[in-house]
């Protein structure tokens, strides 16, 4: 290949570089190791081809800033962990806005399939929240309490049970993605059931309005980060399912990791909500108007940083 072709046919990929290696943009890490190896790449051609060109020289000076950048990224680990959620994640988990759509929906849609279920058959609800549950409810109501379950624990204790518990299903709703993504699905559901059948057990008993005002302090967080961690479920299970131009195994691979990373941005929020439970929700005393300020801070939050902060920051990028 003539220089001059060789020239127009990389330099847009070479001009990308450049703008990402000064900060003008910016790219998913491992798009940005993809770039970097096809430079290097680049560079060999050149020196073989081209070796006392200009194009060498231009080459080997992107290339020596990248490594350079690389280096001194390895250097500041400690920030690895805020460049992932500040930058890495976002940027990723915008191209996987629609599976969590899907997740939101499927799990939207048996909320009220469990309203439903619950209006229409009395045991229903026994069936899906458990007789222990449901008896130790009508005693909290007797006796003029119906949220008193969340004042049972020690706060520390109960805030770490719950943690534990949320990421347990969290991680469940993602390895089930394997299951062609079905495995997900249904574990979208089955919360989904739950948590329609506890909203209309409260309706039902004339404290939607308490309860409401009380689970969601929490639920807001918990509720949406388990919908996240079903998109991850998606994410990998769609990897199986529709591999594209790579090999099945291939998509897999990178659709096991982009799940993962999407799982793990949800932890610090299951440790926020497993908190709130933990030391805020008992506090049922509290006005009504400090407990709408936190739920819609929290639903702000959740919204921001997994729907318009990674469209804001694709849009930069």
């Amino acid at each position: 290949m003539r220089e001059v072709a060789f020239v127009k046919k990389n330099k847009d990929r070479w001009q990308l570089f450049e703008d990402v290696l000064s900060n003008k943009k910016n790219l998913d890490p491992d798009r940005l190791s993809e770039l970097y190896v096809e430079i290097t790449d680049d560079l060999s051609y050149a020196k073989t081809f081209y070796p006392t060109s200009n194009t060498v020289v231009y080459l080997n000076s992107i290339a020596s800033k990248a490594h350079q950048k690389i280096y001194k990224t390895k250097k500041e680990s400690k920030n690895r962990l805020v460049s992932f959620f500040k930058t890495e994640f976002p940027l990723l988990f915008y191209k996987y806005q629609r599976q969590l759509l899907i997740s939101f929906l499927v799990f939207a849609f048996f909320s009220v399939v469990g309203m439903f279920s619950a209006s229409n058959e009395g045991d229903f609800m026994r069936y899906i929240l458990g007789d222990a549950y449901v008896n130790m409810t009508l005693e909290n109501i007797e006796k003029g309490d119906s949220m008193a379950v969340y004042k049972q624990e020690g706060q520390g204790f109960m805030a770490i049970g719950i943690t534990i518990n949320n990421i347990r299903v969290a991680i469940t709703a993602f390895v089930f993605g394997i299951l062609l993504s079905v495995g997900t699905l249904y574990v979208m559901m089955q919360n989904g059931i739950m948590l329609g059948s506890f909203l209309y057990f409260f309706y039902d008993k004339g404290f939607l309005w308490e309860s409401s005002r009380t689970i969601w302090i929490h639920g807001t967080i918990e509720i949406s980060a388990i919908i996240v961690s079903g998109c991850a479920g998606l994410v990998l299970g769609n990897g199986l399912l529709f591999p594209g131009t790579y090999s099945r195994l291939e998509s897999f691979k990178r659709s096991a990791k982009d799940g993962l990373k999407i799982l793990l941005s949800t932890i610090p929020f299951f440790i926020v909500a497993g908190f709130l439970e933990g030391f805020v929700t008992r506090h049922t005393e509290m006005p009504d108007g400090l407990a709408i300020f936190i739920i819609v801070a929290s639903l702000f939050a959740m919204l921001f940083y997994y729907v318009y902060y990674p469209i804001k920051l694709n849009k930069q990028s």
